[in-house]
């Protein structure tokens, strides 16, 4: 058996129970902080993967569409998932950074905002309906999308919300075995969906949950630009989640990236413009022009902090302070001079770049956020800043 006969499959969707992701919101709710405002915020962004009229929905839409994945079923999955099934049950090492809370929100002790849409193998697999078809030995495709949730830089290319798309095809071990050049067909199909005819090849890369595992890379304006990921699902994997017998192969990227890629979007945040400008542009393959390039307002800010102290945390703070007129916070200097600063101290210094998609910024209104930032270095981060 090989993918090619998978027209037997019929797609069904599927929503996982979210009545413990419901309970854990209310938890959040009860307690005032930043991180949870934080990620309350994120939480209620809207899901551009299904939002009508975004580029990311129609990126969606087009690989759902592909013949060789029509039949595969779709499901829909918490946002919010056990730490312990989003990285013990998928091969995380145990000091991957993505466990650490400077690079994962976590909504409590045991839960996190998903890094990841992969988690969708657990909750496939543990629907009733699918260990009935495992208990009869019958191959299945499976689809996933939404939002992601991780800690990350600032530039023009990064948010802590994002979207991935991710999918699967599982056959018993008795039909055969699946082979990476199929795996490669599909994605060459993805590649083609969103870009048309371009240039492609793969390279080998490495996945806690994937092996062998692989990139697919596109030849853009005359370089190769990484936008897609896979491999076979490893064994051990899929027998933390109670599934014995199986192969196959496995996918999953950031749609985002390839909408930024596909439109040559200079700016991130222009995914969730409400500008009509702005989003009468956004359609795949069609070249971004800009609206109106609003300058930018620049403001260095240096300071003596911990060696304790965590970038990721203090991107967020930036985040929170500044909104979406935050464009970049970039790292002009990262100085260790114990004699100077103490042997427990280390000085940086940060240039934030501030910039308005809808109008021209004043330096009042940026000397405002600044003096917020430099207060919360201080007051937060027991920073000395100079």
């Amino acid at each position: 058996m090989t993918l090619y006969n998978a027209e037997h499959l019929k797609r069904k969707e599927y929503l996982v129970d979210l009545s413990q992701e419901k309970q854990i919101l209310k938890n959040l709710k009860k307690q005032d902080n930043a991180e949870n405002a934080r990620m309350k915020r994120f939480l209620d962004m809207p899901d551009l993967s299904r939002t009508h009229g975004s580029p990311i929905y129609e990126i969606v839409k087009r690989v759902k569409s592909i013949p060789l994945l029509s039949n595969f079923d779709i499901i829909t999955i918490p946002e919010i998932v056990p730490a312990d099934i989003s990285f013990d049950f998928f091969d995380f090492p145990a000091d991957h950074p993505a466990r650490s809370r400077s690079d994962t929100y976590y909504a409590d002790d045991k839960n996190i905002l998903r890094t990841h849409d992969t988690v969708f193998w657990y909750y496939y697999l543990n629907l009733p309906e699918i260990k009935e078809r495992i208990k009869n030995k019958e191959s299945f495709g499976t689809l996933c999308w939404g939002k992601v949730y991780r800690k990350d830089e600032i530039d023009r290319r990064h948010m802590n919300v994002f979207h991935q798309l991710g999918g699967w095809f599982l056959i018993p071990d008795e039909q055969g075995e699946l082979k990476l050049d199929e795996l490669k067909e599909v994605l060459s199909d993805i590649v083609k969906s969103v870009f048309g005819d371009v240039e492609i090849r793969f390279n080998e890369d490495i996945f806690p949950y994937t092996d062998p595992s692989l990139e697919i890379e596109v030849m853009l304006n005359g370089e190769w630009v990484e936008i897609l990921g896979g491999g076979m699902p490893k064994k051990s994997v899929l027998k933390k989640m109670g599934v014995e017998g199986y192969n196959g192969w496995a996918f999953g990227f950031g749609i985002d990236r390839l909408a930024i890629i596909s439109m040559d979007l200079p700016d991130i945040r222009l995914l969730w413009s409400d500008d009509d400008r702005v989003k009468k542009q956004l359609i795949l393959g069609n070249v971004f022009k800009e609206v109106s390039k609003y300058p930018p307002i620049t403001r260095d800010i240096s300071f003596i902090v911990n060696k304790t102290f965590i970038p990721n945390d203090y991107f967020d703070l930036i985040r929170d302070l500044g909104g979406d007129l935050i464009e970049e916070v970039a790292l002009l200097d990262k100085y260790d001079n114990s004699e100077k600063f103490g042997e427990d101290n280390i000085s940086y210094t940060y240039r934030i770049t501030y910039r308005s998609m809808d109008h021209t910024l004043k330096t009042e209104e940026i000397d405002s956020i600044q003096k917020q930032i430099i207060d919360a270095t201080e007051g937060k981060f027991s920073g000395e800043v100079r």
